[in-house]
């Protein structure tokens, strides 16, 4: 079975989510400013229609207060255990409230398009 074909938004979700580096997450904030996209929601259902993964690293993008958010439309029990040990093996780190570690929190660089 093919993949599909993703939407022009989606295509623009995934590339901009496969700038994350290993080690590194980006909140779903983080990544709906990256593209110009003032819905997180927006962000949040095109990731989980994601069928690239793990190419689009989807377990790289998290919530604004640094939990893990969904995963595979999930958003507790065995998918979240998953996230969270993809996101070990890679090198992220978390502190005692389960919360992914600020240092590990990636930030695009913003280009302007404005000379």
């Amino acid at each position: 079975m093919s993949k599909p074909d993703p939407t022009d938004f989606q295509a623009k979700v995934y590339k901009a989510l496969k700038a994350v580096p290993k080690g590194r997450v980006i909140t779903y904030a983080g990544l709906a400013r990256a593209i110009g996209c003032k819905s997180c929601q927006a962000v949040g259902g095109a990731l989980k229609r994601n069928p690239f993964a793990p190419e689009v690293p989807c377990h790289r993008v998290v919530k604004s207060d640094l939990s893990l958010g969904g995963f595979y439309g999930q958003t507790e029990g065995p998918q979240i255990v998953k996230k969270k040990q993809l996101l070990v093996s890679e090198g992220v780190r978390f502190d005692a409230e389960g919360r992914v570690s600020i240092e590990c929190v990636w930030t695009p660089a913003l280009v302007s398009s404005k000379h």
